[in-house]
């Protein structure tokens, strides 16, 4: 629930009354609310008994606070995925990471502070798999006075991506978790909470948009699936992205789109065909033919206005990538650009002081005694960066930070991996599959300029990744397929107009490159998108140090941050 805005800084010019900022508060009620999909019922967790969650709207530069008040019987931690929270890190939630979870009946008020982001970012739970059900949109408009790059749409439309599991998620997670191998698959795919024509249960509450011939619409887009890259596409009409993770991009005119967990991406609608009915759709993109997945689709109804009888029947689908199509995924993925305009300029690092070279494996644990593992060989799998399997703390590695408290982390993560070989090369050597077990972090110093390379493996068996890095944005200047080579890809960098983001999709057995300033002291969470391998540990920590400016350090704690 919003509750009130209040408005401060506003100065007159040429008659108009115009905003600096302002401070927008909403209330987060986390509770347990029963819903109904695919003929089943069960209790889920909600915010405020929605699914998917409310929408904060706010304008660039604004300050939101949010109360979140935990009525339900699980701890939880909310994330604003895509901000950066410029030098206040305690309300970035990932738990164990910059806070202890909000216990049930307790509250936590978290103050988001946006600064140069805009455009669409969400929000979602960060402790175990919440976020299956506690997620929403987070959209940012331009201040008053600006506008977008590109004719006010018509209106906006939500389209949140999702996933259900007829079973309860908390279950999903502990089963998996027990069994060592892959996750049960979801029962349905979703729209906006809605499964879609193509499920049992589901035609009546199938998400539907009306739209008038001849306007413009923009839809914006998240993926809250929990595992697996999306395809999206519209039967019979073009798209045209003009944003990603709350920045504009150059107009990209495409039939489908591929957007990955976690990521935002602002789309463009021309209601320019005749008036019908067509299918919107979404299925999973899956690279890896080991791993089990939902292999089912998705649909909402765009609903042209007005009289007039419908073609067929049933909408037709629009055509999508096979399942297994890579070369679709890194396409799509690789043509985004950064606008780069005079309202909108970048500043892509060009003199690099840190190099950083991180691989990222699917690995293998040794069951414990006692205990039965079905994944490869009767062990459990694991994940890692530059091999080593993330041990999460049971306190906060900020909160340990700040106060200068040892022992709850070591600060040793390497600049590259502890050994080299032919990651992406098939068949290799099981003795690759053990990786080390830390708590490690990355230390960079404020105003490091950081060029760092993601390597995909074929350890165990290779699959894309979508890394997210909290508290930055960063420029992809790179990719490709294979080893990278770090004599010959730089040459290809496109150092021009890379694409701002905030979780980038690294190919199947291939290599991503971001650019990035360390100018945001803190504690900063990075980890790949998909909830399976964050608890198998492909994760890792930066602590960026404070500058020496009054201005470049870390702002104080808030005196309600959850205890331990």
């Amino acid at each position: 629930m919003k509750i009130h805005v209040l408005v401060f800084g506003l100065f007159v010019l040429h008659g108009l009354i115009r905003s600096q900022a302002a401070l927008v508060r909403y209330n987060f009620v986390v509770q347990e609310t029963n819903y109904t999909r695919l003929c089943s019922s069960k209790n889920i967790l909600t915010v405020n008994g929605q699914y998917p969650g409310p929408t904060i709207s706010a304008r660039r530069g604004d300050t939101v606070i949010v109360d979140v008040i935990n009525q339900a019987t699980q701890n939880i931690t909310i994330h604003w995925h895509g901000v950066k929270l410029p030098r206040y890190p305690w309300s970035d939630g990932p738990e164990f990471i910059t806070q202890c979870p909000i216990q049930p009946g307790a509250r936590f008020s978290q103050k988001i502070i946006l600064s140069d982001e805009e455009g669409t970012l969400w929000w979602h739970a960060h402790s175990d798999w919440s976020r299956a059900t506690v997620h929403g949109l987070l959209v940012v408009l331009p201040k008053i006075g600006t506008t977008f790059p590109f004719p006010k749409p018509h209106a906006e439309v939500p389209v949140i991506l999702g996933d259900w599991w007829k079973n309860d998620i908390q279950t999903v997670m502990e089963d998996f978790m027990r069994r060592g191998d892959d996750p049960a698959p979801s029962d349905a795919l979703t729209i906006n909470g809605q499964p879609g024509d193509l499920y049992n249960c589901s035609r009546p509450e199938t998400t539907k948009v009306n739209v008038d011939k001849g306007k413009t619409y923009m839809l914006r887009m998240v993926n809250a699936a929990m595992n697996n890259i999306m395809f999206f596409a519209i039967a019979s009409h073009e798209l045209i992205v003009v944003g990603t993770d709350g920045a504009y991009t150059k107009p990209l005119k495409t039939n489908y789109l591929t957007i990955s967990p976690g990521q935002t991406i602002d789309v463009l609608l021309v209601a320019n065909q005749p008036r019908d009915h067509y299918y919107m759709a979404a299925k999973f993109y899956n690279s890896n033919p080991r791993s089990v997945f939902d292999n089912t689709t998705t649909t909402a109804i765009i609903q042209y206005n007005g009289k007039y009888t419908t073609s067929t029947p049933s909408p037709a689908l629009p055509p999508l990538p096979a399942f297994n199509d890579r070369n679709a995924s890194a396409n799509f993925t690789s043509s985004l650009r950064s606008l780069a305009s005079v309202d909108h300029p970048i500043d892509v690092p060009m003199t690099i002081t840190r190099k950083l070279l991180y691989t990222l494996s699917i690995n293998t644990l040794p069951c414990a005694s006692n205990t039965t593992c079905f994944g490869p060989r009767g062990n459990r799998f694991a994940a890692s960066i530059n091999n080593i399997t993330f041990d999460a703390p049971r306190t906060s590695i900020l909160g340990a930070y700040y106060r200068g408290i040892n022992g709850v982390y070591g600060d040793e993560f390497p600049d590259n991996p502890p050994f080299s070989f032919d990651y992406t090369a098939s068949n290799l050597s099981t003795s690759l599959q053990t990786p080390m077990n830390g708590t490690e972090v990355k230390i960079l110093n404020y105003n490091d300029t950081v060029e760092l390379v993601f390597q995909g493996t074929n350890v165990v068996s290779g699959i894309d990744h979508p890394m997210h890095l909290h508290g930055y944005s960063f420029y992809v200047v790179g990719s490709g397929f294979g080893n990278f080579d770090r004599q010959r890809d730089p040459l290809n960098y496109n150092l021009v107009d890379p694409p701002l983001q905030q979780t980038i999709a690294v190919p199947q057995n291939g290599w991503t490159a971001i650019r990035f300033r360390a100018n945001n002291p803190g504690v900063w969470f990075m980890h790949c998108h998909f909830e399976r391998h964050v608890s198998w540990g492909m994760e890792m920590v930066f602590i960026v140090k404070n500058g020496k400016g009054a201005h470049e350090r870390i702002l104080p704690p808030p005196k309600d941050m959850p205890k331990c």
